[in-house]
């Protein structure tokens, strides 16, 4: 598989004031099979180190973590590698279980910078990690996300649409909307997760992604029961648990007294820590009025989304078949769907963190707004080619932004400061604002 991070793995290996790289991101994004990938592509070697299961290498480190000639000799040992600088790609994986390890990049980046080093480890360990050595100041950081619908266009086969999503010309998008339309059906179903899209090519048959999926979720709920504390325990599970409750709303803003044996909203703070730390959660914030920043104007209220459209498809039970029948998928569940992959787009192919604003009156609500060089950009997320969006037209009368954007399934289309962006085209947006 192709994953577009490798190029962000290259700009890092090049950089003239390169540290040691943390990788974070949730357990089964693929974290550990791109490093190897990339080592395998653009160094001599790798020295490749996993913590996991491995209590004699966490003990070598105990016995001393400052001292780079000593790691360097006992990585070789542990390995078989020579390590050269620039020519040997060291990596630490499942860092988090060592805390001495991820303590360790300091002294690399202060004694050794000639050396390439990438700790991999969840964001959740990671999180449990700082303040206790976490080198503040001397790492470079990285998440990956579950792979994103361009990649997953490259994964079964077809580059080419890919390339022509990325073209100037923007309308040869409409000789290819039926094709692009049924992948990004098969795509909501099987989500990003990389070990999904690995059981969907075997037969393309989008169910056996489906059997994964119930998998990696059943590995998240055990993994709470292991960090968690006990008694947090339930109050998390109730609020994983709850995600579909919330996206299958017409009003999609968390409300507390959805979540099962919750009476108040600070019981819940916690628990969002938690998985927020562990990325298989996010919260996108409420902004009443859209200045840059963002985030100075952010308000209590949220929308709660998750890691990935595949996972909240298995998670909310909804039929395989049903879903692939007609266009039905984009509408089923209130929507949910359509908006848990926007975010999930904006955060993973335009690097961006989505924010939604709504009218104090609540009588009007953009689904997400996003910073650009020019302005806040409100973005309208539609099912099917229903492009009637009101509150949009309120928000432009209000604010008059540079840009606003519509996302659907109707045709490219950029008019008077509106852009209508097809959903399956939404990676296009970052070059869109700035065209």
């Amino acid at each position: 598989m192709d994953r577009f991070a490798i190029e962000k793995l290259n700009k890092w290996r090049q950089g003239p004031d390169r540290k040691p790289l943390v990788l974070a991101g949730a357990r089964q994004v693929g974290k550990t099979w791109l490093l190897k990938s990339f080592g395998q592509k653009e160094f001599s070697n790798i020295a490749y180190v996993a913590f996991d299961g491995n209590p004699e290498l966490v003990d070598f480190f105990k016995g001393g973590y400052s001292d780079i000639k000593r790691l360097i000799t006992g990585l070789q040992a542990a390995t078989g590698v020579t390590i050269v600088p620039n020519e040997t790609l060291i990596v630490f994986d499942e860092v988090q279980l060592c805390s001495e390890a991820l303590t360790s990049l300091k002294y690399w980046q202060e004694n050794a910078s000639e050396y390439a080093v990438v700790a991999a480890g969840s964001l959740l360990g990671l999180h449990l990690q700082a303040g206790s050595g976490y080198p503040v100041g001397k790492t470079d950081s990285m998440t990956l996300y579950p792979m994103s619908f361009g990649e997953f266009l490259l994964a079964v086969g077809e580059g080419g649409l890919w390339e022509i999503l990325n073209s100037d010309d923007r309308k040869n998008y409409g000789s290819f909307a039926s094709r692009l339309t049924e992948l990004l059906k098969i795509y909501f179903i099987v989500g990003g997760m990389p070990a999904a899209v690995t059981a969907f090519l075997r037969n393309r048959n989008p169910a056996d992604a489906r059997d994964v999926q119930l998998g990696i979720l059943s590995d998240y709920d055990r993994d709470f029961a292991k960090h968690v504390p006990k008694n947090q325990l339930s109050r998390i599970r109730s609020l994983w648990r709850s995600l579909p409750v919330h996206l299958a709303k017409e009003d999609k803003r968390f409300v507390a007294s959805a979540v099962s044996g919750v009476k108040q909203a600070r019981d819940l703070r916690d628990p969002f820590v938690w998985l927020e730390s562990a990325a298989l959660a996010y919260r996108v914030w409420n902004v009443t009025k859209p200045a840059i920043p963002l985030a100075a104007y952010q308000n209590h209220l949220f929308k709660f989304f998750g890691l990935d459209v595949g996972l909240l498809a298995a998670q909310s039970s909804i039929p395989v078949k049903a879903l692939l029948e007609g266009n039905r998928l984009f509408t089923e569940f209130k929507g949910a769907l359509v908006e848990q992959y926007v975010q999930q787009e904006l955060r993973a192919s335009c690097e961006m963190n989505p924010f939604y604003w709504s009218r104090s009156d609540s009588q009007a609500e953009v689904d997400f707004v996003v910073e650009s060089d020019d302005g806040p950009v409100p973005i309208e997320a539609k099912a099917e080619r229903n492009v009637k969006a009101k509150s949009l037209g309120v928000f432009r009368e209000k604010f008059a932004p540079p840009i606003a954007v519509r996302t659907s399934l109707s045709p490219y289309s950029r008019t008077d400061g509106l852009v209508d962006i097809p959903l399956y085209a939404l990676s296009t947006l970052k070059t869109e604002l700035v065209s």
